[in-house]
Parts: C-alpha cells; sequence; structure tokens
C-alpha cells in the first residue's frame, strides 16, 4: 500500500518552466520528490517535516511507499521533473538496477548508507515464544527445501524442538528490499546450512541456486501483507500462532503489541543490530540524482538534515533507525558535503 506524507497532495505541483534537472535553466518543480523503501520512509517522512520546519516557505515534498525494488524502476526511469529525486532503499542498489539507470540516463547517482536496519521477526503477545533458526526459517518458507515440495505444515514438521503449529507468517511482497534482504540474510544461510551442495551451487548455476534457497512457497503457509507493515501487526493480534516480518522499526514501535522473536538465540534489539549479533542486520540507503541536486530547491538541504539528525542520540534513532557506526556515517557525510558519485564497479 502507498503512503503518501499527509501535508501534500499526492500529485506533483509544476511551476511550467525549463525542466532544470533535464540539463536546462529554471526548475519545473519546485519539491522534492522520494519514492522506495517502506523500512526506510518514516525516517525520509521525520526529514521532510524537519525541512518543511525550519523553512516554511519550502514546498512540503512528497515521500511515497512503494517497496525498494518498485522505487528503483521509478527511480531509473529518468531524469527530470517527472521522476523521483531519492529512493529510500532498504537494501543496496543492485548492479543490474545501475545499468537501467545509465540506460535511461540517469546518472551519476549518490549513494548514502543513512543508518541499520534488522529483519525482525514477530509474534503477538500472547504468541507461543518461538525462537527459531535461519534453517528452521528456511525449512518452513522455501518453495523447495533441498530441491523437494515443501509439505511441512506445522513447525514441528520442520523441527522436532518446535511446537505443533501451524506455519503461518505475514511477511513483504517480492518487490520489497525487506524481502530481498530476508532471502539473503536468512533463507539463503538456511539453505546453505542445510544443503551441502547448495553453495556450490551459488556459482556454477546461480538461477538454480536462487530457486533452491530463495523462493518462497506459494500455497498460503507464506501470506504477502504488501507494503504495509501496520496491517502485519494487526494479522499477528488477530492470529496468535503467526509470525511477522518486518523492519526492526516497526517491531520497537509496536513492543505493546508485539514480541521479538529470537533467531540464532539472538532477539532483534538495537544493540544486537548495531553490532552485527543478530543474524538479520541490513543497511539502509539513499539514493540521490546528481543532476537534480541544483535543479530542485531545497534538496542539497534535505540530504544535509539527514546527515544532520542520523546520529545516535538523534530523532531519526529515537524513531527505530538503528545509528550506523561512526566511519560509516562520517563517508556518508562526506559523500553529501562533496556529492560524491557511487562507483558502479562496486555493485553485484
Amino acid at each position: 500500500m502507498n503512503r503518501s506524507l499527509p501535508l501534500i497532495a499526492a500529485a506533483l505541483t509544476l511551476a511550467g518552466c525549463q525542466d532544470q534537472a533535464n540539463g536546462g535553466g529554471a526548475g519545473s518543480r519546485d519539491q522534492i520528490t522520494a519514492v522506495g523503501s517502506s523500512t526506510v520512509y518514516p525516517f525520509t517522512t521525520i526529514i521532510a517535516e524537519q525541512l518543511i520546519a525550519n523553512d516554511p516557505d519550502a514546498k512540503a515534498p512528497v515521500i511515497e511507499s512503494t517497496g525498494t525494488g518498485a522505487g528503483m524502476k521509478l527511480f531509473c526511469a529518468g531524469v527530470g521533473a517527472a521522476h523521483p529525486d531519492i529512493e529510500d532503499a532498504s537494501r543496496r542498489m543492485k548492479a543490474s538496477e545501475y545499468a537501467a539507470c545509465e540506460k535511461n540516463g540517469v546518472g551519476p547517482v549518490l549513494e548514502i548508507q543513512v543508518g541499520i536496519d534488522g529483519i525482525a521477526f514477530a509474534e503477538s503477545k500472547s504468541g507461543p515464544k518461538m525462537r527459531l533458526t535461519p534453517t528452521d526459517l528456511y525449512k518452513a518458507l522455501a518453495a523447495s527445501p533441498g530441491g523437494k515440495p515443501n509439505t511441512a505444515r506445522t513447525w514441528r514438521d520442520v523441527n522436532p524442538a518446535l511446537p505443533a503449529i501451524p506455519i503461518q507468517v505475514y511477511g513483504p511482497p517480492s518487490t520489497s528490499g525487506t524481502r530481498d534482504a530476508l532471502a539473503e540474510l536468512i533463507l539463503t544461510k538456511g539453505c546453505e546450512a542445510s544443503d551441502p551442495a547448495a553453495k556450490p551451487l551459488a556459482k556454477t548455476d546461480p538461477d538454480a541456486h536462487k530457486a533452491l534457497c530463495t523462493r518462497v512457497r506459494e500455497d498460503g503457509v507464506y501470506v504477502d501483507a504488501g507494503e504495509n507493515d501496520n496491517l502485519i501487526v494487526q494479522k499477528l493480534q488477530s492470529n496468535p500462532n503467526g509470525i511477522g516480518i518486518f523492519g526492526y522499526s516497526y517491531l520497537e514501535e509496536n513492543l505493546n503489541a508485539v514480541n521479538g522473536v529470537a533467531i540464532s538465540g539472538v532477539l532483534p534489539t538495537y544493540d544486537a543490530i548495531a553490532d552485527g549479533s543478530y543474524p538479520g542486520s541490513r543497511p539502509l540507503y539513499i539514493y540521490v540524482k546528481k543532476a537534480h541536486l541544483a535543479a530542485i530547491p531545497g534538496l542539497r538541504t534535505f540530504l544535509k538534515l539527514y546527515a544532520a539528525n542520523w546520529g545516535r542520540g538523534g530523532p531519526l534513532v529515537k524513531r527505530g533507525l538503528i545509528a550506523a557506526p561512526e566511519p560509516v556515517l562520517a563517508r556518508s557525510a562526506r559523500i553529501i558535503a562533496n556529492e560524491i558519485p557511487l562507483d558502479a564497479s562496486e555493485l553485484n
């Protein structure tokens, strides 16, 4: 479900002038637009609100929650007033996505890590107090664990030490960066831990490895809840035996309604995610078109506000962001200050 900042109308306001983002003179859009991750969305909206609070004459940015993958398609479709300035991302840009950006004349691009997040697994306050491993989750959610159709219906089918309750998991769609991170950080680890042939397959046949390790079953056990993390919380309240998957910030925001589920004996907490001991830790990014920095009023200021607010004691952390290590934040601040473009050779 798309969510837009309530301060603005959904449609872009255009000034009707020449399109500066396409290399011309005056800008044809005088408000910032961002698309992408539902996990990064609340942090970007906080910065948008600060921008307006600091400059009442500024136009309120349009911030949309489309999911990382769908947002990348919008972001890389072109430059100019019709295309977003910022992509919120709960995973790193893929080499194939950057290639699409280049094909459409989008570039150079700034890659800014704004913090860290964890893929949180949660259950109802009245849930069974599950303790899972990546192998448990792989065997429960993969379409073909070990190369055979998944027939597991209860958690005990997956692991005799787990309760005999139905497997019901509410999670993000395939377009979500959270889903990509689930595949990379949890399912792939569980796949390779349970199947000795899986890891070599990643080099000899990447497509077969992906099908074996990350394709999620489609028989109703895994429920795609869309880009609406609040809906997952509601589902867990109505189904005490269910497991939900979303970003850590939503877990922290809803601790009155749900509990975190330990993965490999580690609960999803701020400190465990920050120090990397929690298996589902992941970086969060924003991507910005360099061509739009001079064209869109307030865009440079917006990025500077991000840098001023992402520290350990800042408002973004109070909202659920995990502050990145100081060297990471210092590098991100240099990228903003010097407008250093992403080196695409670093992407996979």
